[in-house]
């Protein structure tokens, strides 16, 4: 069973001098009236009554009164709970007449539900833990979601480096007349080796041939200078004009060969091989483009796993209202994301929290609803109705949607002070 409130009384309580109220079981009762004639003194006066101690206003007395503050609220459940006398002191009393203290408020009673704007004006992620928290599953989805954020860096980067890959692999020149593999060019400088050897031996024969020519035209000046020496250089003379034509003979026909069109192959290859190169560095920039993108797929698909298990963690659980959700930290509510809710919207996901929170506390008490229109109130009010919550607001208002009018500490219509002062006395209503 949720507690909730049938009948309070206040008196001398910041700015009300005397009100009596018995609010609606179900659904919405609206304190209406004008700007510091006392209607959320009525609502202080109630947390004040019920949460204890550190409700407290900080002037508590109706200024110039001369009476203490009187407070006296009677639950549905026949608990009644009063504030009175000069240190306001707390007295509860269950049906069967016995006395119990703030301990036994505290069972049913949820602080949020004293002060609603506190929730609502929390910021997003806490208002969503809350709700995680209530449900039992804040630390496994807080787990996940930590989960999803470390995936979604990681693929952030991969993705990142992917694209660096495939920018770097499209900027790459390709020449698809070149071959697949690095060309050799070692047989072509082989040869060309071979050759300059070749025509550096024929030069050393050419050097030679000049070398005994000389040494020849040497000898003739020698017979003629050495006649006595005449017949030896005679002989040495014939063996060089015979060397000298065997000389001549070998070197007569030689022909050097060029080496120029093995030096364009060679410089041919180069260039082959530059292109191979760059086809290889495009080929391996395609490669790992394609890996990096391939890992970017896998953890999109871990993302969209984590979130489906995150998505069936709540499916598991019972959530104060349907349509209500957490997505990435933030309440969800058809679809729409506490800022984007409307005014009555807002409401129900925080009036439902709240009594998710502590089910036995059955009311709400709401500040400041001037700022919803008339069928936002009417569409509030019968969400309340059809819930079983009861929540008693204020409006700065005088409009037929209010329950009661408060004017200068009083409720419009209601008997004089003093008669409800000899009630209090009396103990009843």
């Amino acid at each position: 069973m949720s507690l909730k409130i049938n009948k309070l009384e206040i008196e001398n309580v910041k700015r009300i001098k005397a009100v009596k109220i018995e609010p609606t079981e179900s659904g919405l009762t609206i304190i209406g009236g004008k700007n510091n004639q006392g209607k959320t003194s009525v609502l202080d006066s109630i947390a004040w009554a019920l949460g204890g101690e550190r409700y407290k206003p900080s002037q508590a007395v109706r200024e110039g009164s001369v009476v203490p503050p009187n407070l006296r609220i009677v639950m549905n459940n026949g608990l009644i709970v009063e504030r009175k006398g000069k240190n306001s002191a707390l007295k509860v009393t269950d049906p069967n007449g016995k006395k119990a203290g703030q301990q036994l408020l505290n069972e049913f009673i949820e602080s949020l539900a004293l002060d609603l704007p506190k929730f609502m004006e929390a910021p997003a992620k806490e208002k969503a833990q809350t709700l995680l928290n209530i449900i039992g599953v804040g630390d496994k989805l807080t787990k996940l979601e930590e989960e999803e954020k470390e995936i979604y860096q990681e693929r952030l980067t991969i993705g990142r480096i992917a694209d660096q890959k495939e920018k770097y692999a499209k900027e790459q020149p390709y020449y698809p007349e070149a071959p697949k593999e690095l060309v050799s060019p070692s047989e072509l400088i082989k040869r060309q080796q071979e050759i300059l050897a070749k025509n550096g031996e024929n030069q050393r024969k050419r050097e030679y041939a000049v070398q005994i020519r000389a040494d020849l035209k040497r000898s003739h000046e020698e017979v003629t200078r050495l006649t006595e020496l005449l017949e030896t250089a005679k002989e040495s003379h014939k063996k060089l004009m015979k060397d000298l034509e065997v000389a001549e003979t070998s070197a007569k026909d030689l022909q050097d060969e060029s080496t120029v069109e093995l030096e364009a192959d060679i410089s041919g290859i180069e260039e082959t091989n530059r292109k191979v190169r760059a086809n290889l560095d495009k080929e391996k920039a395609e490669d790992d483009a394609k890996e990096y993108r391939e890992q970017y797929e896998k953890l999109t698909a871990k993302i969209v796993h984590t979130r489906e298990k995150k998505t069936k963690l709540l499916d598991c659980v019972e959530l104060p209202l349907p349509e209500l959700s957490v997505k990435e930290g933030e309440l969800i509510y058809k679809g729409q994301k506490w800022d984007n809710m409307s005014g009555s919207d807002r409401l129900k996901v925080s009036a439902a929290i709240v009594r998710k929170l502590n089910p036995k506390c059955g009311f709400v008490l709401l500040d400041k609803l001037e700022q919803m229109d008339l069928e936002t109130l009417e569409e509030f009010g019968e969400w309340l109705e059809a819930e079983g919550l009861q929540a008693i607001a204020t409006r700065v208002s005088t409009g037929d949607e209010c329950s009661i009018i408060i004017e200068d500490g009083h409720v419009v219509g209601a008997e004089p002070l003093k008669e409800i002062k000899k009630d209090w006395k009396a103990g009843v209503f």
